[in-house]
């Protein structure tokens, strides 16, 4: 099972420093593995591409219409990822979910946009901290995958429970192990030994320091990195920390 480590940087990153931070992940990122991945804002994606270009470094967008095109203004369809150097896009992220009122049909249908476009789709589910507090977060993740994902699914999953993105609160390693478990059963279940190999990105409050503990986690192939991702240093010793464990 390959791994990965994907910085999404979302609403962050104006040309200069843009650049300034892909050329230094470029620069340190090494022949892998894990596979690394920058997933800058739309307007930054063409130059960054193009910095990466020759690297190991892949871009991904953060985002995408589940239509290849047509009067949706301020959207921003798969083909046109595509188009502008992206092989991957994260989808269905808590702040999506919870800010634009995406649920689990919309995360599919873009999912399926997402291939077809030869896009890699990355797809997140996690639960809150209500849902967690009331004895749900099992149940509320397992939806989420079943709902999210289409029958030919071929990408990734990224659990992040949404009460650790950005909070510095790291669940403890029982807690991440038990969903990744979780969802890997769920991913045999609809497909099969496909499911067996599809990497589980660990997300929320992941930093240099706490990312080793996180990486030897059973089934945790690698890492769906926010705020850490946006300082290089930060996020190659998280990439670092990945490659000491290339195995689940």
């Amino acid at each position: 099972m390959r791994r990965l480590v994907v910085g999404n940087w979302k609403m962050n990153g104006l040309s200069a420093p843009a650049a300034e931070l892909a050329r230094a992940v470029a620069a340190g990122a090494g022949d892998g593995p894990p596979d690394l991945v920058l997933c800058p804002p739309f307007t930054q994606i063409a130059a960054v591409a193009a910095i990466l270009a020759g690297s190991t470094v892949a871009v991904g967008g953060q985002d995408c219409h589940p239509e290849p095109a047509g009067p949706h203004t301020g959207d921003i369809s798969a083909p046109m990822l595509r188009d502008v150097g992206a092989r991957y896009v994260i989808l269905g992220h808590s702040e999506r979910r919870a800010a634009h009122a995406e649920n689990d049909g919309l995360v599919r249908m873009k999912a399926i946009a997402a291939a077809r476009a030869g896009l890699i789709p990355i797809v997140c589910v996690g639960e809150t901290e209500a849902e967690r507090d009331e004895g749900r977060a099992e149940p509320v993740v397992a939806s989420q995958v079943a709902g999210s994902l289409p029958e030919d699914f071929a990408g990734i999953l990224a659990y992040e429970p949404v009460w650790a993105i950005g909070s510095g609160r790291t669940p403890k390693a029982g807690e991440i192990a038990g969903m990744h478990a979780l969802i890997r059963a769920r991913l045999v279940q609809a497909f099969g030994a496909g499911g067996k190999e599809m990497p589980i990105l660990y997300g929320g409050s992941v930093k240099g320091a706490n990312a080793a503990s996180i990486m030897e986690i059973p089934e945790v192939g690698g890492g769906l990195i926010g705020g850490a991702s946006l300082v290089a240093a930060e996020f190659l010793a998280i990439a670092a920390a990945a490659r000491s464990f290339p195995g689940t």
